[in-house]
């Protein structure tokens, strides 16, 4: 074996035969380098994709939600927020009102989630954190609010005008005759005080004093679909959610953060997976290179062969040679593609060269993970054709 891997290793840097063995065997070294490093860096692009968005709905979803299991009101508020408090596992708890409204400025209006919240809920939520023009409300008044910058955009609202406001619109509940508009809408004109960045999970977004959207749906002001809370050690999301269910029944449901994105990390993982698999079929076709070169080696060296066999090498160990040829080839490879992909992603963190818009670079992380996976998917093609390829044809052996 010893000397299998010598003589591989002799075919691989000495010069070959002829020019166009030298050139289809360099040829399939840095194919494979080329496919790795770009697997390499489209899957850190995606890591860094992925923590971006992990951020961007940070401030969406708490460590868990507590909902009503019957209806939208939540049950025996006063009996659950003295529970959450008297929690010593709980480090802030918010209550929460989340409700579709229509918003009208001017001539303008669009579909908008009106989220009401309570003074604590920045606690919770750290959204005031993501405020970029403006500020966020300070309670004082309950038609205050902040809006995702879409929207805003979208219906040309002025923000922090004193003059201009727009209007928020929510169905009443109930029936009887309709004779005025009146009878069918609550209405509140809203002062908006700040722009917070969207996503698609904060698409078309407004969060106000949790006041306005019980004025809004006609609700007591102790009254909340929803409380969120946030954990003094998050990785005990799970014992705590199961203390609450048993403490509170049937009556209302708890979610983690990672239940409450049960859909945006459904699609992650999707398009994870078809990450894998696109860039995997790259290489597996990248690796017929492999096997024409072994193919077209065994062919120039069929002289040296016989030679070798009259010299006492068995065919094992002559399928070994190459064998051990192709799977040089595959790590060379593996080796410069990752340092390669390596760099260029971390030129991109440190530069941002590489733009997806104006305001954003592409995105890029770097993890232990992608290393392990694309060296894996790298090594298995590799080894598998190398395999494959390096039986020996008996008619080389014999042809004169």
């Amino acid at each position: 074996m010893k000397n299998a891997f010598y003589i591989a290793s002799r075919y691989l840097i000495s010069k070959k035969g002829s020019t166009a063995v030298t050139f289809i065997t360099w040829l399939a070294a840095f194919a494979m380098v080329a496919a790795v490093a770009a697997m390499f860096i489209i899957i850190s692009v995606f890591s860094g994709l992925e923590e971006l968005n992990k951020d961007m709905i940070a401030n969406l979803h708490a460590d868990l939600t507590i909902k009503s299991k019957t209806g939208k009101v939540l049950p025996e508020i006063d009996k659950i927020s003295q529970s959450l408090k008297n929690n010593s596992e709980i480090s802030h708890f918010s209550k929460v009102i989340e409700e579709k409204v229509y918003l009208g400025y001017k001539d303008n209006g669009e579909i908008a989630y009106l989220r009401g919240v309570d003074s604590a809920y920045i606690q919770v939520n750290p959204i005031n954190e993501s405020v970029f023009y403006g500020k966020y409300p300070d309670f004082k008044y309950n038609n205050e609010v902040i809006m995702e910058n879409g929207l805003d955009n979208r219906l040309s609202l002025p923000v922090n005008s004193t003059q201009d406001f727009a209007t928020i619109l929510m169905p009443k509940p109930g029936k009887g005759i309709i004779q005025q508009e009146n009878d069918i809408f609550n209405k509140k004109d809203i002062y908006v005080s700040g722009i917070f960045p969207g996503n698609d999970q904060l698409d078309n977004y407004i969060v106000s004093p949790l006041e306005l959207a019980q004025e809004l749906l006609g609700l007591p002001k102790s009254a909340c679909y929803q409380i969120v809370i946030k954990l003094k050690n998050p990785a005990n999301s799970n014992l705590i959610k199961s203390k609450l269910t048993q403490e509170f029944g049937n009556k209302i449901i708890v979610n983690t953060k990672s239940e409450e994105n049960a859909a945006f990390w459904k699609m992650i993982n999707t398009e994870k997976l078809m990450i894998y698999l696109i860039f995997g079929l790259v290489i597996f076709i990248t690796t017929f290179n492999l096997a024409g070169a072994i193919t077209i080696l065994q062919l120039d060296k069929k002289d040296q062969a016989k030679s070798l066999i009259a010299l006492g090498f068995s065919k094992r160990d002559l399928r070994l040679t190459y064998f051990f040829t192709g799977l040089l080839i595959v790590f060379f490879g593996v080796l410069c593609g990752l340092i390669i992909g390596s760099a260029i992603s971390f030129v991109q963190i440190k530069t941002g060269f590489f733009r997806a818009s104006e305001n954003l670079a592409f995105p890029v992380k770097i993890e232990l993970f992608n290393y392990f996976i694309v060296s894996a998917v790298a090594m298995f093609f590799g080894v598998t054709i190398s395999f494959l390829f390096s039986k020996i044809n008996k008619r080389y052996l014999t042809e004169k």
